[in-house]
């Protein structure tokens, strides 16, 4: 037989505390309740809205407000580029075109919604009487939307913001950028080699600057075989503005909602 006081420990051992959907046994129980904690905080303490469940309430805010900003878009294209390209630069004037050609197209343009290249092509959309978007995001180093911004968003949380560029737009038109373009390139493409999204066309405005990073993924990803030949067919590079447009807007038509 066993031993009784052995047993009677292991059921004290295994004593819980449900929190929700949440189960706690031994040393993690916690004392009191989730209300106790709630009710019985110091007024002046405010460390709670820093606590991972609240991020989950401020994560889910986010989608909301981005989901209701932008759900009765028509179709739109997200256009990425340099924070820091000059206004008296030619990729800026480029940005002002391909907005503006995006408009005539039938499309809204989604941008970043910061200054450089972001405001080329909110600029562009403007000019062309069309639905600007700028989706800002919180940083260190506070930018704030562009004047040319008709619609704007500011997120806290990149990985929301990423999900509005991709879920909101038909295609993206990438002009040189830096790491903040490349990571919104390379996850467009990474979900379209995934397919993760379908018919998503990527264009990289700008030949002369995207070239290396084409060769690169052509010499050395691709022949070390670390991605197939196929996948340097998920995106095109082009200096035209008209064929840029007409290749990202090809496999979709605009609409209204």
């Amino acid at each position: 037989m066993g031993n009784p006081e052995a047993e009677a420990e292991g059921l004290r051992a295994l004593a819980e505390q449900r929190l929700g959907p949440v189960v706690r046994r031994r040393e993690q129980m916690q004392p009191g309740t989730t209300d106790q904690r709630l009710l019985d905080t110091d007024g002046g303490d405010s460390e709670w809205v820093h606590t991972d469940p609240w991020r989950v309430m401020r994560i889910q805010s986010e989608f909301v407000e981005g989901f209701g900003a932008l759900a009765e878009l028509p179709s739109a294209i997200s256009v990425f580029g340099s924070a820091r390209t000059p206004q008296d630069s030619p990729e800026y004037d480029a940005g002002i075109r391909i907005g503006r050609a995006l408009v005539d197209a039938g499309f809204a343009v989604i941008t970043g919604g910061g200054p450089g290249a972001m405001e080329a092509a909110n600029r562009g959309a403007r000019e062309g009487k069309g639905v600007s978007v700028g989706l800002g995001i919180e940083l260190p180093f506070e930018q704030g939307l562009n004047p040319h911004v008709d619609i704007g968003v500011n997120f806290r949380y990149f990985f929301v913001r990423k999900t509005m560029f991709v879920k909101y737009a038909q295609g993206f038109v990438v002009l040189p950028g830096g790491l903040g373009t490349l990571d919104e390139l390379f996850e467009a493409l990474t979900l379209v080699q995934t397919r993760k999204v379908t018919r998503f066309p990527i264009v990289l405005f700008g030949t002369a600057y995207w070239s290396g990073l084409v060769d690169w993924l052509k010499n050395t990803v691709v022949a070390q075989g670390k991605a197939s030949e196929r996948d340097l067919l998920l995106f095109h590079v082009t200096d035209d503005v008209d064929e840029a447009v007409a290749l990202v807007t090809k496999e979709t038509g605009p609409n209204t909602p």
